[in-house]
């Protein structure tokens, strides 16, 4: 890909030469585009993409995936953007070349760092999921052809005489040997089929797994975050070649470090909260992820490295100074029958470090859903992790009842763990705990998750419900749950706009 200051020389493509570059729709990236562009085609193709991925993460962690509002709403965004969406649509060339030369643009933008690559990916990922849920049966084997993807549908011989097999392995198809009869099974490699199999919902007969198509998506994801993982660590080494020319590498730098979301690290509300106050915070504000590495700690009078990790980055993050800091953690390993001095010497360097005050002087952030949710699990003793992602749901249900909430809440949040919701899970979370119908804005973060809670607790947003009053009569259930869903889409739609608003004055000037 080429850029210059000047007019693009646009290819003139016609007919079947346009279907030759994008057959479909939706794509595995696998060829950069070749052609120029000018920069300004350049910094507008990056502004639309950037606003398509924040749209389908403040979606996914709005709704839950896959369900009908959740796919109105990404297809509003994507038809509103130009981006390409469907099959079968006239005049796509210009949409799904935009996609193509767009997605390139921001692998260098986003190849730069591991929580930049992550963020990335999912996003990519799941706006991939929600184009694959939309594709014609019949043109999903011409995609996995074009994708390099060898998995072949069986034939129908083939697929009676395993019939009662695939129906006790595939929970997707709910026993039912109708919906079997009418769907499409796939016969892939065992090792393409891994997740299928560590969840124990797939047939697997001589090295080979034997997925329906309703479970396809899971391997074709597995498929293309591999690629795509690939494909960024291979740019991001020829990346200083890129950033050598001054024309680029300013651009790059801004959409690479203002559009995943707020890191909080900087020290805006330093010292803004006691030590004392802790305690009661972490009942109150503190999200379950924190709550439990806070009462682990006042139990055991220690954490073990990923832990201090994680909860002292989000400590930093609410507001905690490096003196508050060390004093925080001296003392509670101190009631642990540890030597001062063994914490002067094996733990204080750590946490300046963590301040940006040793070592390379990194000022590090608190750490983001994403990277608590994906990243190092924990093992046994460690307290760390995400409680909706890497708890048992029977001790999750035990902790959700001495927090006190609901059965009928904890059915909801059970529910949303199993699906894999993990971020709307703890968004339900907040809602009950706050007494709220909709929380009004999309959960990435736990020091998010604290702000929000304080920004409440201290009557700054005006969400909590009303308290009984016979004499006001209130809307039907159905129009006030519209409303609320037109205030979190409007929400939404708000802090999109504003995430945005610098990048465009950025590009503008």
């Amino acid at each position: 890909m080429q850029f210059s200051g000047g007019k693009r020389k646009k290819l003139r493509l016609t007919g079947d030469q346009r279907n030759v570059c994008y057959p479909h729709s939706l794509q595995f990236y696998l060829e950069p585009p070749s052609e120029s562009i000018s920069l300004i085609e350049f910094e507008s193709l990056a502004i639309d993409r950037v606003k398509l991925l924040k749209a389908v993460e403040n979606l996914g962690v709005s709704y839950v995936k896959g369900t009908e509002p959740y796919q109105s709403k990404l297809e509003n965004e994507i038809r509103k953007l130009k981006f390409s969406f469907r099959e079968n649509l006239e005049n796509e060339y210009e949409p799904r070349r935009k996609d193509h030369i767009s997605h390139f643009i921001l692998r260098l933008a986003y190849c730069q760092s591991e929580d930049l690559r992550r963020w990335f990916i999912q996003q990519e990922m799941d706006l991939l999921r929600f184009r694959f849920s939309i594709l014609p049966k019949d043109k999903i084997q011409n995609f996995l052809k074009d994708s390099h993807l060898h998995f072949e549908a069986i034939s129908d011989e083939e697929k009676s005489v395993r019939e009662p097999e695939i129906l006790a392995s595939s929970p997707s198809l709910s026993g039912s040997k109708m919906e079997l009869e009418l769907e499409s099974v796939y016969k892939i490699p065992f090792a393409d089929a891994l997740d299928l199999f560590r969840g124990r919902k797939v047939y697997l007969e001589g090295g080979f797994a034997y997925v329906p198509l309703k479970d396809i998506v899971a391997i074709v994801l597995n498929e293309f975050r591999a690629k795509l993982s690939k494909a960024l660590a291979l740019t991001a080494r020829s990346l200083p070649a890129v950033q050598s020319d001054e024309r680029l590498q300013p651009l790059l730098n801004h959409l690479s470090h203002s559009y995943t979301g707020q890191d909080y690290s900087t020290q805006k509300n330093a010292g803004k909260i006691s030590l004392d106050q802790i305690d009661s915070l972490s009942t109150k504000s503190f999200p379950p992820c924190m709550r439990q590495l806070h009462k682990a700690l006042r139990e055991n009078h220690h954490l073990r490295h990923g832990g201090r990790m994680q909860y002292g980055l989000f400590l930093k993050g609410i507001g905690l100074t490096l003196e508050q800091a060390l004093q925080f953690w001296k003392q509670e390993f101190i009631r642990g029958k540890m030597d001062p001095d063994k914490f002067d010497k094996g733990y204080s360097y750590n946490i300046r470090h963590s301040f940006g005050k040793e070592g390379k002087r990194t000022d590090y952030t608190p750490f983001s859903c994403m990277k608590i949710i994906l990243t190092n699990p924990p093992s046994h003793g460690d307290y760390h992790g995400c409680p909706f992602r890497h708890s048992d749901p029977e001790l999750l249900k035990q902790k959700l009842q001495s927090y006190k909430i609901s059965p009928g809440g904890i059915q909801q949040i059970l529910d949303l763990v199993k699906g894999t919701h993990y971020q709307v899970a703890c968004q339900k979370y907040f809602e009950m705990i706050h007494n709220v119908d909709d929380c009004g804005f999309s959960l990435s973060h736990p020091n998010q998750f604290f702000f929000e809670s304080q920004r409440i607790l201290s009557g700054n947003k005006d969400i909590r419900k009303e308290s009984i009053q016979p004499e006001t009569p209130q809307p039907k259930p159905s129009v006030q749950k519209a409303k609320d869903a037109s205030s979190a889409l409007a929400c939404l739609n708000s802090s999109l706009e504003m995430d945005m608003e610098g990048l465009e004055d950025y590009f503008s000037e």
